[in-house]
């Protein structure tokens, strides 16, 4: 790791975006598929810690960690370390046909970290979430002999076919790609803004479960007999980092046990420490059937694991497999990340983490009408800052920007800030400040309007 970066504070030299970082995009824009996102003009040069270098020399402080995935930190000399080492030893063979160190190993630590403390669980390895969430469909017909599938509006589980039939966070991502898989159903998932007045979140979230869910698709649409699974993010990420009552969860459980249906976590942006646990689950007291990962496992290579009960893991030989899922490489990154979330960042996640939520609720909901935001919410250093509007939420992410924060949206009107796991006490003051500047800035220049 570039030391000298790591502890840079943010640095502006040039505009953003700069001459150079114009120049790069406008030269590869022709190449590129049109289907990329590119929310911000920026072009990264090198990263390490908690900051980003672009093309131009500006340091911009990373809030969003590649999308809660860099969960180390970018670089982090572990990580490297192991990387390299085993680069200079084995990079591929296929894990679905041979044998080799660490893809036993990860299986059997991602086993006893799991929820329940059973250590019974069976791991798949997979390139990425999507991935996960496609092997999680697979397993859970296979094994229940059942077709159906249910999960919640506002989830975001990939864009493969079947990750994507089951994904209902923008239309968007399913325009012009039909017809999508057959047999998936969806419910609502509560908000803790869309509470009637009088009501409490938990007796809300109970309502809406028994009306969309129970009432709505198990008694009156699908036969609960022939429902595989329900999968639902246990906190929505790219639905608003939304988390839900625990008897919400609880309830779903309770539910899934009655009918014989699988309780699948896509925990793919809530998993591995960065809601200060290393399952989101943990926080609420269920344990599910399966838990799909990705994402923060291997500190940004490309990785994801599909966990299941050893009971619910049935399929036989030949069934599933990947060519590179479980790469030596990704595996060694995965192993040093375990050692570095158990070594203290996983408790850093949840110290960290409390101080930036508690910051930020002060400056944000003190003056509502000052800063335009409506909620904070979150685990760990899993936060959401909901805004009244989305204009008002678009237009403080791009100012973040410009001022050389690096923060993202969600759901329809909120910003997420999801730092590496590494980030401290120190960075996490010059976030809130420079947010909650960038917050009273807009609203102010709203009110002009």
């Amino acid at each position: 790791m570039s030391q000298d970066l790591a502890s840079s504070p943010i640095k502006l030299v040039t505009p953003l975006p700069g001459p150079r970082a114009r120049a790069l995009i406008e030269a590869d824009r022709p190449y590129w598929s049109p289907s990329l996102i590119h929310c911000y003009p920026l072009y990264v040069k090198r990263a390490a810690g908690c900051m980003v270098e672009d093309v131009d020399g500006n340091v911009l402080l990373d809030c969003q960690a590649g999308i809660a995935t860099c969960s180390t930190g970018h670089c982090h000399p572990a990580v490297v370390a192991a990387i390299q080492q085993q680069a200079g030893t084995l990079i591929h063979i296929c894990g679905t046909d041979f044998h080799y160190p660490g893809y036993g190993e990860l299986c059997r630590r991602l086993s006893r970290h799991a929820p329940g403390g059973t250590d019974d669980w069976q791991t798949f390895l997979t390139n990425s979430g999507t991935e996960g969430v496609e092997a999680a469909i697979k397993l859970a017909r296979n094994h229940t002999g059942r077709g159906q599938i249910i999960a919640f509006r506002g989830a975001f589980h990939g864009r493969s076919t079947g990750a994507l039939t089951l994904t209902a966070s923008k239309p968007k991502y399913k325009a012009g790609f039909g017809p999508l898989l057959p047999g998936v159903h969806h419910a609502d998932y509560p908000r803790p803004t869309e509470v009637p007045a009088g009501q409490t979140y938990a007796a809300h979230s109970l309502e809406l479960l028994q009306k969309a869910l129970v009432h709505d698709l198990l008694e009156c649409t699908v036969p609960p007999k022939e429902v595989a699974a329900i999968i639902l993010e246990p906190i929505q990420g790219e639905g608003g980092y939304v988390v839900p009552p625990r008897e919400f969860l609880l309830r779903l459980r309770e539910i899934c046990d009655q009918h014989g249906i699988l309780l699948v976590f896509d925990e793919v942006q809530s998993g591995m420490g960065r809601t200060g646990k290393m399952f989101a689950a943990e926080h609420f007291g269920v344990v599910p059937d399966i838990i799909v990962l990705a994402k923060g496992i291997a500190s940004g290579m490309p990785l994801g694991a599909m966990m299941a009960r050893r009971q619910f893991m049935t399929w036989g030989a030949g069934t599933h497999g990947s060519t590179t899922g479980g790469n030596p490489v990704c595996i060694a990154a995965a192993l040093a990340t375990m050692d570095l979330l158990e070594g203290g960042l996983i408790e850093n996640a949840a110290v960290v983490g409390a101080h930036l939520k508690g910051r930020l609720e002060e400056r944000l909901l003190g003056d509502p009408a000052g800063s335009g935001v409506i909620d904070v919410r979150g685990l760990g250093l899993m936060i959401g800052v909901e805004f009244a509007t989305h204009e008002h939420s678009e237009r403080v992410a791009s100012l973040c920007y410009e001022r050389g924060l690096l923060v993202l949206e969600c759901g329809k009107k909120t910003i997420r800030i999801a730092p590496p796991l590494t980030i401290t006490a120190t960075q996490a003051d010059v976030c809130v400040e420079l947010f909650a500047r960038t917050c009273a800035d807009v609203a102010r220049g709203a009110k002009a309007a």
